[in-house]
């Protein structure tokens, strides 16, 4: 069997290499939904599709997921054995590919996380040059790049809602850059996703959970991924 290309043959402390779609791109997805899902995961199914689905050994999109899973960055020498470091750390990991799908970006990953008793699905796009699209997050459609102080806020969907969080965020002087609301129904639960200019006190964070309509809040600084 000819040998696997090193992740390393793509990207590097500067992410040169003729795909950093494939690579770069990839860990930032993962390392992304480290955040969002609180920690590091205990397992995880991970789903390539199309372009991926077809090449995600031959370009180590493999060893760069399961990599940023373990929160290495995109210049961590241990990306080139993540896979076997996982296994000895007992990370439980499985692969799937879908090679034809018309609904997904050609550079698609979904991952079906577990950490404890919490679980968690996410959706990335590999955009080219290390860019990144956070799709959907538990279903609910999210498109947040992670290049900015992020806010995801599941909350119900009740009247006001929008100006209220916004009204919170305003008395921190930051300014909310992008923000998009989903639901899953007609008063049924709502997922906020507020990108912000500059980031936001714990405290404010705490009070926006504390709210009784509020059910779930993650909050991703502007960090480099």
């Amino acid at each position: 069997m000819a040998n696997k290309s090193s992740v390393f043959d793509m990207i590097g402390p500067v992410m040169i290499g003729p795909s950093s779609s494939h690579t770069a791109g990839v860990v930032r997805i993962a390392r992304v939904a480290v955040r969002l899902l609180g920690g590091v995961p205990d397992e995880v199914v991970v789903t390539f599709y199309n372009s991926f689905a077809r090449t995600y050994e031959g370009h180590g999109s493999d060893r760069a997921i399961i990599g940023g899973l373990m929160d290495f960055r995109t210049d961590d020498s241990r990306i080139k054995n993540a896979l076997e470091i996982a296994v000895e750390k007992g990370f439980n990991f499985k692969f799937k590919s879908i090679g034809n799908s018309s609904v997904h970006h050609p550079n698609t990953i979904k991952l079906n996380l577990k950490k404890g008793e919490r679980s968690m699905e996410v959706i990335g796009e590999s955009l080219g040059g290390g860019v990144i699209n956070i799709a959907e997050v538990d279903g609910f459609m999210a498109n947040f790049s992670a290049q900015a102080h992020t806010l995801i806020i599941k909350a119900d969907d009740i009247s006001g809602a929008i100006a209220f969080i916004s009204s919170v965020i305003a008395q921190e002087k930051t300014n909310i850059a992008t923000m998009s609301v989903s639901r899953k129904g007609k008063n049924d639960l709502a997922c906020h996703v507020i990108e912000m200019d500059s980031g936001i006190r714990e405290i404010t964070a705490q009070y926006l959970r504390s709210l009784p309509w509020v059910k779930e809040l993650i909050y991703i600084p502007d960090i480099d991924l």
